[in-house]
């Protein structure tokens, strides 16, 4: 993948829509200077500006990347192409990627994970002040505390292989892992 012939045929698609690198970037939500980078090969569109110029210029995303329009002979092959060699250039392995969505939702989460904290404590305690069986209220205490780590895992994980596995992250405007 040739990241000078990509920016070429970027900016070749740009000028055919009538459009200045300022309003492209407008359209796909990034500045102008962005667009520049793109144009001159300095680096690739993350792949959802590829997606949004894709359907923006109405060609294929394996085109902008060969930098050229491709016949259906061709198309297979660049895809094939093109996609070894986005892996390659890939610089985060998938364990990278997981741990870093999993901090990112724990750090969303902290306050709803303190909630249910607060909420166990203030069960178990008051389970202690009604004086409740001592093996009672902590059997009852660590089923609460087993379930509330079950939800918050399910939930942190579908995040995870949400943003990890497909990349559909709703931050698609941090393009940084």
């Amino acid at each position: 993948m040739d990241f000078e012939k990509s920016g070429k045929f970027i900016a070749e698609l740009r000028k055919e829509k009538g459009l200045t690198q300022e309003q492209l970037g407008e359209k796909i939500g990034v500045t102008n200077k962005t667009v520049s980078r793109w144009e001159t090969g300095t680096y690739l569109p993350p792949a959802d500006a590829l997606l949004a110029m894709s359907e923006l210029f109405g060609v294929s995303i394996n085109e902008i990347l060969s930098g050229k329009r491709l016949s259906n002979e061709e198309y297979k092959e660049a895809a094939e192409e093109n996609l070894t060699q986005t892996i390659k250039a890939s610089s985060f392995t998938l364990k990278e990627r997981i741990q870093f969505f999993k901090k990112k939702w724990l750090k969303e989460h902290i306050f709803r994970i303190a909630g249910f904290v607060v909420f166990w404590f203030c069960i178990v305690i008051l389970m202690g002040v009604r004086k409740v069986n001592p093996s009672i209220t902590g059997l009852l205490g660590g089923l609460l505390a087993y379930c509330f780590y079950v939800i918050l895992n399910n939930q942190m994980m579908s995040y995870v292989e949400k943003n990890a596995y497909d990349g559909s992250n709703e931050d698609s405007d941090t393009h940084e892992i």
